[in-house]
């Protein structure tokens, strides 16, 4: 994956937007993210290191390898792994590297963290194989993604809807998959992993949830959609004025009558 393949830009804002949505989503999609104690784990494709600082808190007694493509990215993982949980400096390797051509030995790693990475990617398939070359026999792979076909929200809007849609046509333009989650299953299957199981991390939010609210709707989901407005405009795929009312749609589900909902997906499977 080239750099200028990401669709949502390496900008501070939208280093902001990753670390809202890892912070707010870390019950839901953390709370099981464990490794035995002495692991050595591969991160792939670490960004900028807003679930680094949640994996390796969670794991202490574990030491990562976290890789990404870009050296930016990787500066800022570092630096905001100091700033935000100092203790855990140690436990990590910070690495510039391309996991569809990893730099390490058959069978290196005891486990593999990936999260919101194979979306990105034109060929999933061949980056999980070239995962399961450095993973040792008996080791698991685990791997998060979302999937904006699983939006759904209160009031209703199909220029809401209209808006989102331009966001999964850049990324399918750029090679990804913003629908991705729905297909974790039969991509690890098919890369050979053994009892592979996949579990829905639902997020449901309405204004008994004020947290939910600001970091989810607001500052991850809708912030990212609004992101992509003026490629989504030079690309011919929505009028301003439409991908407008479709942000102010969404911001409307903000409001005390408002309902947002949105399915991850996290999938685990094993080398045998």
């Amino acid at each position: 994956m080239s750099q200028s393949a990401y669709v949502h830009g390496y900008s501070d804002r939208e280093a902001e937007r990753l670390s809202d949505q890892a912070n707010t989503l870390t019950e839901i999609l953390h709370h099981d993210t464990r490794f035995p104690p002495g692991s050595l784990v591969l991160e792939a494709g670490c960004g900028t290191g807003a679930q680094t600082v949640i994996i390796t808190s969670q794991n202490p007694d574990c030491r990562f390898r976290s890789i990404d493509i870009s050296q930016t990215s990787l500066d800022f993982a570092e630096e905001r792994l100091r700033k935000e949980a100092g203790s855990c400096i140690s436990q990590v390797t910070f690495e510039q590297g391309d996991i569809r051509n990893l730099p390490y030995d058959d069978e290196t790693f005891d486990h593999i963290f990936l999260c919101f990475v194979l979306e990105h990617l034109p060929e999933p398939g061949n980056a999980l194989k070239e995962l399961k070359r450095v993973l040792k026999f008996g080791g698991s792979i685990m791997a998060i993604e979302g999937d904006h076909g699983s939006v759904y929200f209160y009031p209703p809007s199909q220029a809401a809807i209209d808006a989102v849609q331009t966001q999964i046509e850049l990324q399918h333009r750029s090679g990804g998959d913003a629908c991705i989650g729905r297909r974790l299953y039969p991509l690890l299957t098919e890369t050979g992993f053994s009892d592979v199981r996949v579990t829905p991390r639902m997020v449901y939010v309405d204004a008994s949830k004020p947290e939910l609210v600001d970091g989810f709707t607001r500052k991850t989901f809708t912030a990212m959609i609004e992101g992509v407005q003026h490629n989504a405009v030079a690309a011919g795929l929505i009028s301003n004025e439409r991908f407008e009312e479709g942000i102010q749609s969404l911001y409307r589900t903000c409001e005390p009558e408002g309902v947002f909902c949105y399915t991850f997906f996290k999938a685990a499977g094993v080398k045998s």
